[in-house]
This record gives C-alpha cells, sequence and structure tokens, in this order.
C-alpha cells in the first residue's frame, strides 16, 4: 500500500471513530463539542476564502498576462481578445465567489446558534 492509500484509510477510520464518540456523548459535552465545531468552521471558512483569493489572483494574472501579450503580437484582435478574456475573468471571479457563499452557508447554518452564542459569552467568563 502506498502512502496516500494509508492516510486516506486512517482518516476514515478517524471519522468513523469519532462519529461514534459524538452519538454517545451527553449533552453538555455535545454543547461544548460544538462550541469548537463553530470555531472550526468560522477558521475553515476564512483559510477557504484565503486560498480562493490566492487561486483566483493568480488566474486573473495569467488570463490578463496572456490577452495583453496576444494584443500586443496582433493588435487587430485586440477588441476579440478583450471580449475573451473579460468572459474568463467574470468566471474565473465567480469561483471565489462560490466559495465565499458555501462560507455563509456553513456560518449562518449551524444549528442552535442562539445556543451557541450563549456558551461563547459563558467561555469566556461573560
Amino acid at each position: 500500500m502506498n502512502k496516500k492509500t494509508l492516510i486516506g484509510i486512517f482518516a476514515a477510520v478517524m471519522v468513523i471513530a469519532s462519529a461514534s464518540m459524538a452519538f454517545a456523548a451527553d449533552d453538555s459535552a455535545v454543547k461544548a463539542a460544538g462550541l469548537w465545531v463553530f470555531f472550526g468552521i468560522a477558521i475553515a471558512c476564512g483559510i477557504g476564502i484565503g486560498m480562493a483569493a490566492l487561486g483566483t489572483g493568480i488566474g486573473m494574472g495569467n488570463a490578463i498576462n496572456g490577452a495583453l501579450q496576444g494584443t500586443a503580437r496582433n493588435p487587430e484582435a485586440g477588441g476579440k481578445i478583450m471580449t475573451t478574456m473579460i468572459i474568463g475573468l467574470a468566471l474565473i471571479e465567480s469561483l471565489c465567489i462560490y466559495a465565499l457563499v458555501i462560507c455563509f452557508i456553513l456560518v449562518f447554518k449551524i444549528p442552535d446558534l442562539g445556543g451557541m452564542h450563549e456558551l461563547i459569552v459563558k467561555s469566556l467568563g461573560g
């Protein structure tokens, strides 16, 4: 077995083990775990948006670079190249917008968000 297969098997076992512990937990443990889930989702959304912005920035830079080089080599085709580039930039930017929408869904669709607020205030000593 190669390294990727072993990592995949290990990840699957850990997911199954953590799911069984979550079903066996009592109410206070579930609420405490929910707090960590909330923070985990917030951190994951920040990292996800950062990666999406990085990828779209690199993609847009490459697209603009190619369009400018094409226009410099053939100035008569500049209008067609510009139109194609703008459509491509819109499609590239849509990927970052999709990541933002997914993060909004994850953050605002967390169950029992009011209870989560109470847990955060209690954990901060308020």
